[in-house]
């Protein structure tokens, strides 16, 4: 553990983003054995994302947050406030600008009219699911090099590693499977879904070197971050995994309490 606290932020993110991305390419690896999903098991991944996400959000970002905002000085209300919001409205402007296509029924298209593959396109939806999921990461990195108690620091950072790696695992098996019935092999599947996790350890070692340069803007990185997880969370994740029969909506909502209680689980135990 002494190693690991001794490498620079960035570095720390990297390590940390690494892990979520190979999570993301050993969920994706699943097409290699399996040529569909089940409707219920896709929204028991969906739901399960949503509630380590959802979880994320309030315990490793948005509290942490307000320490640090006191501990500056600032009102802890008005930063955490200002950086949720930007944060959602940067997911929002990216949604309504990046074209990408929903894994929804409908397979809904958004962002400027692009006559990119439908592959491309969905792949495109789930990497912007990554951005704020790779930033959370190296923000956490980032806040921990400037805490009191960096190795405590560091491994509450590890605990959001581990949340966002846990979630992507399905994630990545919810991105290269749908590929595989669109009618793509098995390894491009497995290459366009692994490929969707790619921005996690770029998102994440930005996001470490921004805080660790600037530590005002720590309180409103952790925070925007909050933001933009809650936005993907409500805008896309939650009401794709509603998409089906009223009698089987359940399995997303199991599945977002059980990814909520893993990572307030780890968030504690390891905070």
């Amino acid at each position: 553990m002494d190693w690991f606290v001794q490498l620079a932020p960035w570095q720390q993110a990297l390590v940390g983003c690494g892990f979520t991305y190979g999570m993301t390419a050993l969920g994706s690896a699943l097409v290699f054995f399996f040529k569909e999903i089940k409707k219920d098991v896709l929204n028991l991944m969906l739901g399960f994302a949503s509630g380590v996400m959802i979880a994320a959000s309030f315990w490793s970002l948005l509290d942490p947050a307000i320490e640090w905002a006191e501990q500056n000085g600032d009102i802890p209300w008005l930063v955490v406030a200002l950086g949720f919001g930007v944060g959602g409205l940067f997911l929002y402007i990216a949604d309504k600008t990046i074209p990408h296509m929903h894994f929804g029924p409908n397979h809904e298209q958004e962002g400027i009219h692009s006559h990119l593959k439908r592959t491309i396109l969905l792949v495109f939806s789930i990497t912007l699911h990554n951005v704020p999921e790779g930033l959370a990461v190296g923000v956490a990195f980032g806040a921990a090099a400037n805490a009191d108690d960096p190795a405590a620091a560091a491994i509450a950072a590890i605990a959001v590693a581990l949340g966002i790696g846990i979630q992507n695992f399905p994630e990545g098996a919810a991105v290269s499977i749908p590929l595989r019935q669109e009618g793509l092999s098995r390894r491009k599947s497995f290459f366009y879904g692994q490929a969707s996790g790619i921005v996690e350890p770029i998102a994440g070692v930005l996001g470490a070197l921004l805080v660790s340069k600037v530590t005002v803007l720590l309180p409103y990185a952790l925070s925007f971050a909050a933001g933009a997880m809650i936005y993907v969370v409500v805008e896309e994740l939650i009401p794709e995994a509603q998409v089906t029969s009223s009698s089987k909506r359940h399995f997303a909502v199991f599945g977002t309490m059980l990814g909520f209680i893993i990572m307030m689980v780890l968030d504690i135990a390891l905070g």
